[in-house]
């Protein structure tokens, strides 16, 4: 199976997550059995041999363009 585990801080948050949504404060995780969660949240990373989809908190996201 393909599913994947989703870790937000590197604190595992959902895992067997079949489906991730962009929404506009983040993503929401959706299971085959569980109720479909909203992780408020940035993408850092995929890793697609680990299963594991990497996000961060936005007051740990860097922010852009230095003045």
């Amino acid at each position: 199976m393909c599913q994947a585990t989703v870790y937000l801080d590197d604190e595992r948050v959902m895992q067997d997550v079949i489906w991730m949504e962009p929404t506009e404060d983040g993503f929401t995780l959706r299971t085959f059995f569980k109720e479909p969660i909203t992780v408020k949240g940035k993408l850092k990373g995929i890793d697609l041999l680990k299963h594991r989809v990497l996000l961060i908190s936005e007051d740990l996201a860097p922010q852009g363009g230095a003045s």
